[in-house]
């Protein structure tokens, strides 16, 4: 990894450093305390060079990649492997090579973010175990860059959330904000992965935050961390005086699960909710991984695309856990391999957190940009599941839920198929954090109810979409049949206008020729008259 370097350049003052920010935290409703579970996060250490790579198409929010390349091809490590088809004029993430390798198959498969479903899936042989070359041209003079063409560096460089939500930062970008947040908030058990970046890089975070803030305009910059990650604070704030320009705010929030959501991290540090059905851009903020301005940074200034991410390997159920920098797309087993191999307490494999994660059904899904953390507990870690009873209506739930929602209503309203009252109660602000399971009193899961709750929902607008386009394309289809009505009507007029023009004129000389022969017979009667 290269060294980082003082982003100013040698023409520009340095700005006159200002201490870390003490200012008053709030706080948001609800939340847990949990423990942390992270006595693993230690030093990253090199992932497993994997002889067969898996990467899913679509590995960033929104519609599947198309791919530049076909079965056969041999790639360098960098080369574009997809592109986004750009229909509805979207930015999203491209799709790189993490070494060089042969592409044998463009191939369908189950995805690791829902394994309930298939996508087309690259697989790749390794050819070299060379590092990541920069495939893109760096550009050293960003500060005189506009936005647009750092956007498109993004995009090209296929940078995404890897806070876990993969949107695409260059769509996430693309509208002016005041205020940048750098969420270093990472307030899941077992997950250390940007505990680990901050630790031993956050001079890339620091600097990826200006970058970032240069894009988006933003004028405020907030590092945000929590207060149970020391060595991290200590690395920031360091980082922070060396290259922040004094323009960084170190901010140590508390250690409160889902403090790293979005809008919770939002409300602590400036005191404002996004309203409901809204986004942070409609309140002026905009939120971004540290891992992801460290990507931002080496997407821009070293021309690499984002081809590798820290993944947390941790639970009892393998035996040397840690945080490994690994190539995306390797297999989960050959991570786990790495990582010394299972134990004999592993009882279910997941990616991501507990509270929040995909449990899959074994271990030859691949490592995605989504993926933070690859999690084998014990059963003694996923504790006893108890049998689901009957709701007491005790509010436990909506005590902690950190979207202020009723959960037990929504659970009602879901059961009964009630898809009015679910939006009008504020089903899709639910960011399934999972609290309302580990307090409910009658084991209901009731996250796993909203999220089916949800994605009906969404497969109602999905149809009401196409109801109303069906219909929009009935009207058009009737407009353009009495358009070609009328003008049938029209050519019918015109080519009958000849006809009538010449009856007319026989009408007009059978007239005259009749005038005539009357006057003939007149004159005829005269001249008998006069003889």
């Amino acid at each position: 990894m290269a060294a980082v370097t003082d982003p100013r350049t040698p023409s520009q003052p340095t700005r006159p450093r200002r201490a870390v920010a003490l200012m008053a935290l709030h706080a948001f409703h609800g939340g847990l305390r949990l423990p942390g579970r992270k006595a693993h996060a230690g030093a990253i250490r090199p992932g497993p060079a994997a002889e067969e790579l898996l990467l899913p198409l679509q590995q960033h929010a929104g519609a599947s990649n198309r791919p530049l390349v076909a079965a056969g091809e041999r790639v360098r490590a960098g080369q574009a492997l997809a592109t986004p088809d750009g229909e509805d004029g979207r930015l999203g993430a491209w799709l790189h090579a993490p070494c060089d390798a042969e592409v044998m198959a463009i191939e369908e498969r189950e995805l690791p973010s829902n394994p309930a479903l298939r996508g087309p899936t690259l697989r790749l042989r390794r050819l070299s175990d060379s590092d990541t070359a920069a495939a893109l041209e760096p550009i050293a003079d960003w500060r005189e860059q506009p936005p647009a063409v750092l956007l498109q560096r993004l995009a090209e460089a296929g940078v995404a959330g890897l806070g876990g939500a993969v949107f695409p930062s260059a769509d996430k970008l693309s509208v002016p904000r005041q205020t940048l947040i750098v969420n270093g908030a990472e307030c899941e058990p077992y997950i250390a992965c940007d505990d680990a970046l901050l630790r031993e890089r956050a001079g890339r975070v620091v600097c990826g935050a200006l970058l970032l803030a240069h894009i988006a305009g933003a004028e405020r910059i907030v590092l945000a961390v929590e207060d149970d990650m020391h060595d991290a604070l200590a690395a920031a704030a360091t980082a922070i005086a060396n290259h922040g320009e004094g323009r960084v705010e170190l901010r140590s929030v508390p250690t409160i699960y889902p403090e790293g959501g979005e809008r919770q991290l939002i409300e602590t540090l400036i005191g404002k909710q996004v309203p409901r059905g809204g986004l942070p851009r409609d309140i002026g903020v905009i939120v971004q991984n540290v891992g992801t301005a460290a990507a931002a940074w080496s997407a821009v200034v070293e021309g690499r695309p984002l081809t590798t991410r820290l993944v947390s390997v941790a639970g009892e159920g393998v035996r040397e856990p840690g945080t490994y920098e690994v190539d995306i797309g390797t297999p989960v087993s050959a991570l786990v391999a790495v990582a010394g191999g299972y134990t004999d307490k592993a009882v279910r494999l997941i990616v991501g957190g507990p509270m929040m994660g995909q449990a899959l059904p074994n271990d030859a899904f691949p490592i995605t940009k989504a993926s933070n953390c690859v999690l084998l507990p014990s059963l003694t870690e996923l504790g006893e599941r108890r049998p689901e009873m009957p709701c007491i209506r005790c509010g436990e739930c909506a005590r902690v839920c950190p979207a202020s929602l009723l959960p037990q209503q929504l659970l009602a309203f879901g059961r009964g198929e009630q898809w009015e009252r679910l939006v009008d109660h504020g089903a899709m602000d639910c960011i399934e954090c999972g609290c309302c399971d580990l307090v409910c009193p009658s084991a209901i899961p009731l996250a796993e109810h909203f999220r089916w709750s949800k994605s009906m929902l969404r497969q109602r607008q999905r149809d009401a979409g196409k109801a109303e386009a069906a219909k929009a394309r009935f009207d058009a289809r009737e407009l353009r049949m009495e358009q070609e009505k009328a003008e049938r009507a029209a050519r019918r007029q015109r080519a009958a206008a000849p006809d009538a023009v010449a009856a007319a004129l026989a009408r007009a000389k059978a007239k005259v020729s009749a005038k005539a022969d009357s006057n003939e017979a007149q004159n005829t009667a005269a001249t008998d008259d006069g003889a």
